[in-house]
Parts: structure tokens; sequence; C-alpha cells
């Protein structure tokens, strides 16, 4: 994996939100049959020449994350055709403790992305690795977990927020958290919001946590039990809960991520989320953070995710 250039940061001290972002490259990006099978926010569309606006659109989050003093390293994909290499929060973490943790994939296509020698990469960059925890090899034994798409993660309060789904089993994430030292909080939630929907295929399109604020799409939620228990745990955080509705679902509105830039928190999104939010909860998120969108649609249309699954916080040190 050959590294470029990062913006240094400080030491990492234990926060929710991190200061700094890995990325990586979206060479090979394009539609994946493999992965559409349990994301309906792909499409398969024609679009002339999607890498290139992939490229763009790439380039884009990085000059926003240059204007708000966000620091980030940019990785080149360990497999360079790998469609969904965008996306690497779903395959590693890092926690500022300084460990990195490797994850467990389900299919074929997102395995090939995860690259063993991750901690050696970050450490040539100069950043602390304490340990690397490899449970990658649960995938084996249908225990599945994609990172923090499957995992919405309180780190104040060392919860695990995380919908079921063929990306998330039960059976992963209660002993992800029993390594880790998280309480998990799992829950249902579907598409239409109906008990035989199809299963939201990350956690993180469902909520996002900031410090201070939850963004939280309970129409999704078809148990009243679930929908309880997240909205109590919540509740017990003392974060404001802004709450928003199904078809906000599908334009990512939940796909949010809050970092600590140069002149304080920012809220980054896509555009396409943006304008999605209705004034009330526009307001609300900006009495937390700045609101910073970019523009990636042709990596939500064709690859199902947006700006939060761009970015893999970084928690690390500085050696």
């Amino acid at each position: 994996m050959r590294r470029l250039g990062a913006l240094a940061t400080g030491p990492v001290i234990p926060h929710q939100s991190a200061s700094a972002v890995i990325l990586v490259r979206p060479t090979g990006f394009g539609y994946d049959p493999e992965t559409a099978a349990s994301n309906e926010f792909q499409q398969r569309i024609p679009v002339d020449d999607a890498r290139r606006s992939a490229a763009e659109e790439f380039d884009g989050l990085l000059e926003a994350l240059r204007r708000c003093g966000i620091g980030f390293t940019v990785l080149d994909p360990f497999h360079p055709g790998a469609p969904n290499g965008v996306f690497p929060n779903n395959w590693f973490s890092t926690h500022a403790d300084g460990t990195v943790v490797l994850y467990p994939m389900l299919t074929p296509s997102r395995r090939a992305e995860r690259d063993p020698d991750l901690a050696r990469a970050l450490e040539a960059e100069g950043f602390t690795v304490r340990q690397t925890i490899d449970i990658s090899g649960w995938e084996h034994h249908g225990r599945i977990l994609e990172g923090t798409g499957s995992l919405v993660l309180d780190r104040l309060k060392r919860r695990a927020y995380a919908c079921l789904s063929p990306r998330t089993t039960e059976a992963a994430l209660t002993a992800w958290c029993d390594r880790l030292g998280h309480s998990p909080i799992a829950f249902t939630a579907t598409m239409d919001g109906r008990i035989n929907g199809a299963p939201i295929y990350h956690t993180n399109v469902v909520m996002s946590l900031g410090t201070d604020w939850a963004l939280v799409c309970f129409d999704a939620l078809p148990y009243p039990g679930d929908r309880q228990e997240v909205e109590e745990e919540l509740a017990r955080s003392g974060r404001e809960v802004i709450a928003f509705d199904l078809p906000q679902l599908y334009r990512f509105v939940g796909n949010a991520l809050e970092l600590r830039g140069a002149s304080g928190a920012c809220i980054l999104l896509s555009e396409t989320a943006f304008h999605a939010l209705k004034p009330f909860q526009r307001i609300a998120l900006e009495r937390h953070a700045r609101l910073i969108p970019v523009a990636v649609p042709t990596i939500e249309a064709i690859g199902g995710g947006s700006v939060r699954c761009m970015m893999a916080e970084n928690f690390l040190s500085r050696a």
C-alpha cells in the first residue's frame, strides 16, 4: 500500500469525534453486484467515466477537509480494482489507545480491500499503533461486522449501536463488544420501516452520533421496543436527538460525521443530505457544529454509500 501526503495533527485524546481521518482513493470504483445484493442504495446506472467522476468527488472531499483544518491521510488501495475501496471505514477502525481493528466482511470483493500491513503503513505516516486486533477470520464462520458501517459508536459512554443485517450479525457484535469493552445496543431497521422489510445494510445510514447530538431515523425501526431502547439510551447520553424520516434516509441524511476542525466542530455530509434537511433539523445541527456539505452524487448512486462512509476516523496519536 503506497502512502500519500498527510496533514499533521496533534496528539489524539479521548473524544467522541476525531480531528483526523484516513481515506482510500477510488481507483477501481464501480458498481459491485456482490454488495448490491444487501445494499438497496446501490444503483446500476449508466454514468460516463464513473471512475473519473468518483475521483473528482473524492478530491472535493479532501478540499473540504483542508478548508476545515481537519487532518487527513490518503492511502492507495491494497487492491487497486476494488469497486468499494473508497469506503475504508468498513474494514478497519482506529482507537485512542493505539488500537487498530481489522473487520470481517460479507463479500469477497470487500475482503480484498483489507491490508494486513495497515499498521505499518500508518506507522510510516508517523502514527503510533500499539496493537492490531484482527478479527477478520470471523467471516469464515458467518460472523460479519463491517467496521463503523455496522457500528455507530458512542465513544464517551462506550456504547455500540448496531442494526442487524447480513453485514452485521449479532454474534459478531457481542464478541466485538466483549473484546473492546462496549455495551451492545442491537436493533432491527428496514428500508420501509416494516417488520418484513429489507434490512438496512449499515447502521451508519440509520443514525449518526456527535458529541452533543444524535441523528436517528426512528421510522426505520419497526419494533417499538427497539425504538424505546434507542431513545432511552440516547436520552441517558445527554444528546439532543434529531429525528429524520424514511425519505430523508434514502437521501443519506443519517450518513454524517462530526469531526474536530481547526476552528471547532464540523459535521460533514453530502450535498444530497444537506438539501434534504428540514429547516428545524438544520438549525438544530448548527447549534452544535458547522455543516460542511460535499457533492458526491456518483459515489452515492453507484457505490450506495455517502460522505461518512468515505472516511475512517483516525484516533491514533502522533509518534
